[in-house]
């Protein structure tokens, strides 16, 4: 049996599991999975750096539902070259549909009787969304240039004609043609060391949604962090980045402790140039990961077990739609602050906690606390779902998961959770499934949870419900009261901090006055020296305050670390509390205009919108 053929076998035997609740209708996709779905895919495409372009063909294998349907599928500035039908090397009639602003454009490819696969042939074009060249220069290295892809939330149809949605799952493999010197990696099998022809081959043996088809080429190095762990990364990077992710195999230990086997056999972490948009991507069995995370004390690990936590809640049991997001997110972070707990200690976790509902209770007083976007449920339909990341998705339902453990005790949860994982594996969920599943199990077992945890309020209503968790932490207790002398008076060098972690540093600079006095903050400057921080969560909190308080001795940081950084996180409210002054805007539209061209388009929107500039 051909290496296809074996992963189409286990995609048509996953298929059944995957279609047992029906696909949900997904108003951000094209394609009708109810008709024709895409059990497998066969990708063959070879890199272009000079044209800044992926060529070659997608070929599709079909679980064909309605015998006289065609297949639709979503696509987006990508150059149809020829459909084909099965093996025929004959071209087949296709329509591609009117452009649909981020939808992109619908192709309808009729069938034959007997088609059981479709080859379409295409190529990207240099602006495709999920794809981000960068050059040498753009690089740690600065000798070779990189690739990298961003498939979340609906850019996988930039760079794959395919069913983009998060209720269609598939399994795939892929023959990827690079430049000699450089090394691919994908959300697959992935090699150690770059290939004599260039050529790579790759298999994702478990169906996934199409949001996690990743790709990656450039000049990388492995490291291996134990035997089923490791991380790859630009040389020059590498060997920090092995020290600081160390803790990766005690992390996957504490998961299964907790929540059953972890089934993608690998976790490996990249660690990409500084422009990729996000904390990181879960991509499944290769987590993409900004370089923000390597501060040098092991500090902000806490990505690395949020994206281990997604190999669960999110790659395992997936949100049907992007309006049901927080069932991956909510369910990661809570997740995310057990590993911690595991790992690092009830007092680390809680920490992570206490910031995680300042940043809820700061966003939902910003929206309105009756405001249709504080919703756990989303309403995406309107526009891009990507604008759903952010606090209610993450932090609500965190919350409410929290709540949930508190009303019925952690060994009741914890077995539920443990169930839920194992009964809905390589299954797509909606938040009505979910409730339905709560109310069959976890409730029905203690009637008394729901007079507790209101879950139509949690889950349809706004803001945070009456009775939500509320962490404290002595570790916080400490860095509250050295705040509250430094506002009353105390000089920077008089704070008794030593051995503060990141987590208090962050509750500090959080707790100062929103626009604090310059002197104050040179004094913070002088004893502690923020600006020059290596940490990009210190900076970021920092560099807040300072721009409130017009702190002109932070600039050249300011702008040194905006044209340096391209994680979203950092750069929208950066840029959002310069755009407060019209001398601060003009900075702002300065520096951006410098630093554009080296952030993703994600990151690119977000700031373009901000800025008011046209991209």
């Amino acid at each position: 049996m051909s290496r296809t053929a074996a992963i189409l076998a286990a995609a048509m035997t996953a298929s059944a599991a995957c279609a047992t609740a029906g696909p949900a209708t997904d108003p951000h996709s094209f394609s009708r999975p109810a008709e024709v779905a895409v059990r497998h895919l066969d990708l063959d495409l070879s890199v272009d750096f000079a044209a800044q372009r992926l060529v070659g063909s997608a070929v599709l294998h079909l679980d064909r539902k309605v015998a006289t349907a065609p297949l639709r599928l979503d696509t987006r500035d990508l150059e149809i070259s020829s459909v084909h039908l099965d093996s025929s090397l004959e071209a087949q009639p296709f329509t591609l549909a009117a452009a649909a602003g981020i939808l992109g454009q619908e192709l309808t490819i009729p069938l034959a009787p007997g088609t059981r696969t479709v080859r379409v042939v295409y190529r990207t074009k240099p602006e495709a969304a999920a794809l981000q060249w960068l050059s040498p220069s753009q690089t740690a290295g600065g000798q070779r240039p990189f690739l990298f892809t961003q498939s979340q939330a609906i850019l996988a149809r930039t760079w794959v004609p395919c069913q983009d949605s998060p209720g269609v799952r598939m399994t795939y493999a892929a023959t990827i043609r690079a430049p000699k010197e450089l090394l691919a990696v994908m959300s697959a099998t992935n090699p150690l060391a770059t290939s004599v022809d260039g050529v790579f081959r790759f298999a994702m043996t478990h169906p996934i949604p199409s949001y996690l088809l990743a790709l990656a080429v450039g000049d990388l190095e492995f490291r291996a962090l134990g035997d089923r762990a490791g991380v790859y990364a630009e040389p020059s990077v590498a060997g920090k980045a092995a020290w600081e992710l160390a803790d990766t195999e005690k992390m996957i230990a504490a998961a299964e402790e907790l929540y059953g086997p972890y089934r993608w056999e690998r976790y490996d972490i990249l660690v990409l140039p500084p422009s990729f948009p996000f904390g990181g991507m879960e991509n499944p069995r290769l987590t993409f990961a900004t370089p923000t995370i390597l501060a040098g004390d092991r500090s902000l690990v806490a990505l690395v077990a949020h994206e281990l936590a997604h190999s669960w809640s999110g790659n395992l049991v997936t949100n049907a739609t992007w309006d049901d997001f927080w069932l991956n997110e909510g369910f990661t972070t809570y997740f995310e602050n057990r590993i911690m707990e595991s790992v690092y200690g009830r007092d680390y976790s809680e920490m992570l906690a206490v910031l995680s509902r300042q940043e809820l209770d700061d966003f939902v007083l910003e929206a309105g606390k009756e405001s249709r976007a504080t919703w756990l449920y989303g309403d995406s339909a309107k526009g891009d779902p990507d604008d759903a990341v952010g606090p209610i998705a993450y932090e609500k339902g965190y919350f409410l998961l929290r709540s949930l453990e508190e009303a019925a005790g952690r060994p009741a949860w914890d077995a539920f959770l443990r169930r839920y994982f194992d009964d809905h594996a390589f299954q797509s969920m909606t938040t009505a499934g979910l409730v339905e599943i709560l109310r069959r199990d976890l409730l029905a077992r203690n009637t008394e949870i729901e007079k507790k945890v209101d879950l139509q309020a949690w889950i349809y209503g706004p803001g945070v419900p009456e009775g939500a968790p509320v962490p404290a932490t002595p570790a916080f207790a400490t860095v509250d009261a050295e705040l509250a002398r430094y506002i009353a008076g105390a000089r920077a060098n008089q704070l008794a901090t030593a051995g503060w972690v990141t987590q208090q540093w962050q509750r500090f600079l959080r707790g100062l006055p929103t626009a604090p006095a310059t002197a104050q903050l040179a004094d913070l400057d002088a004893t502690f020296q923020f600006s020059a921080s290596g940490n990009a969560e210190i900076l970021a909190d920092w560099f807040g305050r300072a721009i409130a308080a017009n702190y002109e001795p932070a600039n050249p940081a300011i702008e040194k670390f905006l044209k340096s950084v391209g994680r979203r996180k950092f750069l929208a409210p950066l840029y959002r509390a310069l755009a407060q002054t019209p001398a601060g805007l003009a900075r702002a539209k300065a520096i951006y205009a410098a630093a554009r061209s080296g952030y993703h388009s994600v990151a690119r929107g977000t700031i373009d919108g901000i800025l008011g500039v046209k991209g």
